[in-house]
Order: structure tokens, then sequence, then C-alpha cells
């Protein structure tokens, strides 16, 4: 297969994964999370990266094969004389923001994770205080020393 016909394919799958991406971070961004629906988009997402890392190492052993350096500069080299050099800049551009949205993504998972620490934390406290003291009578703001942060 030709460096273009591979660029474009791994091209293909990098949309693709983006478009997972952006689907995550709509349902990262609900007020209530479908947790079945991020566990499937995990899955599909999981199921690209293991092509898109096999196309890469395809393309990195033939680019190695035909004498180009195994970095940038030798992909950017060999793409421009295979005459796909816009093909590849492309698929730099693509990976660059799929990057930027799994960080996002991750981002907002770790949020929402701190949230619901804080909130199972402040249950945990507001269960752990009784609302009458040794002496049967209400405590007095019983929830006031409990810390509101959640």
């Amino acid at each position: 297969m030709s460096l273009a016909k591979h660029l474009a394919r791994q091209s293909t799958c990098v949309a693709q994964f983006i478009l997972l991406l952006e689907d995550e971070a709509r349902l990262l961004a609900a007020g209530k999370v479908d947790g079945s629906q991020l566990s499937e988009l995990a899955a599909r997402k999981q199921a690209l990266l293991g092509d898109i890392a096999q196309m890469e190492s395809q393309r990195q052993y033939a680019q190695s094969r035909l004498g180009y350096g195994d970095d940038r500069m030798g992909a950017e080299r060999a793409a421009a004389e295979a005459g796909c050099l816009a093909t590849w800049q492309q698929l730099l551009e693509q990976a660059s923001r799929a990057q930027m949205l799994n960080r996002l993504n991750g981002e907002s998972v770790r949020t929402r994770l701190e949230h619901n620490q804080r909130m199972l934390n402040f249950l945990h406290e507001a269960a752990g205080q009784g609302l009458y003291g040794s002496d049967g009578q209400a405590r007095r703001g019983s929830l006031a020393s409990i810390d509101s942060r959640a």
C-alpha cells in the first residue's frame, strides 16, 4: 500500500476517534451521566486506538525500511517525497485535536470524581453525627460543623 493511502486510512481512523471523543464530551457535560453509554464509548475508543497504534507502527516500520529517520522530520520527508505531505500534516493536526479533546475529557472526569468524593465525604460526616446528644436533647446546628465544600 502506498504511503498516501496508508496515511488516508490512518486519518480516517483518527477522525472517527475524534467523533467518539466529541460524543464523550457531550455525555460528560450532561447533568446525569449515562454510565452504559460511556462504557460503550470507551470500548469503541479502545478498539480504534488499537487500530491507530497498529497503523502507526506499520508506517514507522515502512519509513525506517525505506531509509528515512524514525523521527517526525523523517516522516515529513517521506510524506513530501511520496507526494502526500498535506495528508501527513492533516493527520498531525487531527492527532493534536484528539490529544486536546482527550485531555479535556479526562479533566471533566476528574472534576466529577472529585465532586462525587466531596459529596460522599459530606454524607459520611453527616451520617456520623446524630441529631440528638447523649442527654436526649436535639443538638443545635447538628450539621453546622460539617464542611460544606460539597
